[in-house]
């Protein structure tokens, strides 16, 4: 494994556009087929050219492992389709008046760890869509847990002002060690400027030697 880096749109905030799981990468549809075919060379995943709600924003507007999807309830029933047709995997709308699905929910193939502002119902979806328990929090003080936290099968990553009890819980919930972190020359919303999976991790071009290695150590890679 390796760490790569990487900005899209000269944009060093590469997590606000793209999403991936260890499959597929979902890419916006106005992104250069060069800066698309790399991509998914460095994180070893089948390309995805999609928008959701017609937006290029897919960081923000999907959560997925790689059991499923979950998108913002303002997706086009085309992309849905788009989605079931090119990944054969569950693909669902998030039952909520919050739109950032994103934002909301942080999951690897173990666990999930989900907003305490969703409701029942939502939970229940996010269970079903990608098969795995589904656990309420905030992290240090942040409702926004999907934008905090970025998790695979090997570590996760999570806001530095995450309290310790926070960070052991989410260790449970998710299987994995997990460890603060930031990115792109100390920003905490970790996700906003990382791409990982089992295979390789993407980086915004800000993020600094130090937390290269930190992020090394987290996803050992």
């Amino acid at each position: 494994m390796a760490i790569y880096i990487l900005d899209v749109y000269r944009s060093p905030n590469i997590g606000v556009f793209l999403k991936t799981n260890n499959k597929f990468i979902l890419v916006p549809k106005g992104l250069a087929q060069t800066k698309c075919s790399k991509l998914s060379i460095l994180l070893d995943v089948t390309p995805i050219r999609i928008s959701v709600a017609g937006s290029r924003l897919l960081g923000p507007l999907v959560a997925l492992n790689d059991n499923g999807i979950l998108v913002s309830r303002l997706a086009e029933d085309d992309e849905i389709r788009t989605l079931l047709r090119e990944t054969g995997l569950r693909v669902a709308r998030l039952p909520s008046k919050y739109t950032s699905v994103g934002n909301l929910l942080a999951a690897n193939n173990k666990g999930a760890v989900a907003s305490p502002i969703l409701h029942p119902e939502a939970l229940k979806t996010v269970k079903e869509t990608l098969d795995v328990s589904v656990e309420t929090l905030s992290i240090a003080g942040y409702t926004q847990v999907g934008s905090v936290l970025t998790a695979t099968d090997k570590g996760a990553a999570v806001h530095p002002q995450a309290s310790q009890k926070e960070v052991k819980r989410l260790s449970e919930v998710l299987s994995v060690d997990v460890e603060p972190a930031t990115i792109n020359g100390g920003v905490p919303f970790v996700t906003s400027g990382l791409l990982v999976n089992q295979n390789n991790a993407v980086v915004g071009s800000l993020t600094t030697g130090p937390e290269l290695m930190i992020l090394s150590r987290v996803f050992k890679v």
